[in-house]
């Protein structure tokens, strides 16, 4: 039983909209979470063994809950703690991300500073390799330990196959990453202020900390792996180091604007998507499914979501 389970923290009946940055979910079952790694893995071997299904969250920025909630064990790690050895940093996959970039700054490390602002989790930033500025998390990481189902693992950075906005953990989902390491470069810790300070700004601006939304809701695409003729049509400003933003082909099929009940699509950025109040998970999916099919129809390739779903059928 999970109240057996020493530094364990569960509910029955939670609402998950309480864990999601939409402010959108219907109630879990039962909601557990803890800061200890070996509680947390006695939680999961009793979840596996309860007969329900369950499964794994961060801190809920990229998620989208049904309507309806989850009908077993919803499951959370948040074990935050974030230390530094000599240039290296290792963080807890709990900690906040921006937490992370706070504490490299601080100590005049640089690299993830052009991170400031991005919502979540480190362990989520790990599993969908983060990034902003032309830079993403991988490019630091060395080592990743993990919950490979039966015991703790670690990978190193090119065994965590990392490609945009890719890892290895988008594939084996029964891993759970506990912690990451990360070696940063000496940096001057104003001016690496002074640039946060600046990307936070713009960043604010474009998604307010208020805006229940995900971000960015589709994933920019690669050049080299769109059509040759979607390719042909492509101004060349828009192409930043090769690649091209979803909101692009977005605006083309006249995105911006569009409004399902307390859903909306902003009118100034055709690839956010946020909750405008009382939204639902049913409307959310309706204008994904809408923007993917227009893009579709007119460029013959699909946009890929950065979410992920939770208590849908037929959802990844």
């Amino acid at each position: 039983m999970l109240a057996t389970i020493p530094d364990l923290t569960w509910r029955e009946n939670v609402l998950l909209s309480e864990y999601t940055r939409f402010g959108i979910g219907g109630p879990a079952r039962w909601y557990a979470e803890t800061p200890d790694e070996e509680s947390f893995i006695a939680a999961l071997m009793e979840a596996r063994s309860s007969g329900l299904p369950f499964v794994v969250i961060g801190g809920g920025t990229n998620l989208i809950v049904s309507d309806s909630g989850f009908p077993g064990v919803v499951l959370r790690f948040t074990g935050a703690s974030i230390s530094r050895d000599g240039q290296v940093v290792t963080a807890e996959a709990g900690a906040e991300l921006q937490s992370l970039v706070d504490f490299t700054i601080d100590e005049s490390l640089a690299g993830i500073h052009t991170m400031t602002g991005i919502p979540g989790s480190v362990g989520a930033a790990v599993y969908g390799n983060a990034g902003a500025y032309g830079n993403s998390i991988s490019k630091y990481v060395t080592r990743v330990r993990f919950l490979d189902g039966s015991g703790t693992r670690t990978l190193t950075n090119e065994d965590c196959r990392f490609a945009y906005r890719e890892s290895i953990f988008k594939k084996r989902k029964d891993w759970i990453i506990f912690s990451t390491s990360l070696a940063l470069p000496p940096g001057d810790g104003s001016e690496l202020r002074a640039r946060a300070t600046e990307i936070r700004t713009i960043r604010d601006r474009k998604y307010p900390p208020t805006m229940k939304c995900a971000g960015s809701i589709f994933k920019n695409l690669l050049l080299r792996e769109l059509p040759s003729d979607v390719q042909a049509m492509l101004p060349e400003k828009v192409v930043i180091e090769g690649k091209v933003p979803s909101a692009w082909f977005l605006e083309q099929v006249g995105a911006k604007g569009t409004r399902r009940g307390g859903i909306h699509v902003a009118d100034y950025h055709a690839n956010l998507i946020y909750n405008a109040g009382g939204g639902t998970a049913s409307e959310l999916r309706e204008v994904i499914t809408d923007l993917k099919s227009r893009v579709r129809d007119r460029f013959g390739f699909g946009l890929e979501e950065e979410v992920q779903y939770v208590g849908f059928e037929n959802a990844e």
